[in-house]
């Protein structure tokens, strides 16, 4: 699993030692509601350290999941997010970003950049990301890499069971999506 770049940030494979700054920055309400509802709330003590160390990890050891620490190149040691892909039937990518950093288009940036790893370097042919219909944010990151709505189900998150919207997108559509934005 390699370390992947963007204008702005720096994405490195998840590392055990992420655990500490993760706790600090992920257990807060505006970012896990949306999020499935495997995810313990309230969040514990070591719940960053118990889920890279059993659960994250070792399935990037298998190699059935891919997760990165993201980083500001400003401030490459500082962790302010995650991004994840995920062979799963309708689930292959997710993320969070720390409440300090959202807004800013940086989990555009980083989506992209995986999006890209799922299709050219792992050799993917479809991505879908569900996301709860709620999610206003996480759908416009969608929008702007060029998925297309697929399905509408529901699903349960932290927050409870919700409507959720799958969204998709083929290589082929993503690579000509790359190529429009390099010509433009």
């Amino acid at each position: 699993m390699e370390r992947l770049e963007t204008p702005r940030l720096e994405l490195r494979p998840l590392e055990l030692t992420d655990a500490a700054q993760v706790q600090r920055i992920f257990p807060h309400w505006e970012i896990v509601r949306y999020m499935d509802s495997g995810i313990p709330w309230p969040y514990p003590a070591d719940g960053a350290l118990t889920y890279y160390r059993d659960v994250a990890l070792p399935a990037m050891e298998r190699g059935d999941e891919w997760h990165w620490s993201v980083s500001l190149k400003s401030a490459p040691k500082e962790v302010i997010g995650g991004i994840s892909l995920v062979n799963a039937a309708d689930h292959n990518r997710g993320f969070w970003l720390g409440l300090p950093w959202q807004g800013r288009g940086l989990m555009t940036e980083a989506s992209a950049a995986v999006t890209t790893y799922w299709f050219d370097t792992l050799g993917f042919p479809m991505m879908r990301a569900p996301k709860a219909v709620a999610n206003i944010a996480s759908r416009r990151i969608s929008q702007k890499n060029g998925m297309r709505l697929a399905a509408v189900v529901e699903r349960d998150y932290v927050s409870g069971r919700l409507p959720t919207e799958v969204w998709e997108i083929t290589a082929e559509e993503w690579r000509k999506n790359q190529d429009r934005r390099a010509g433009a």
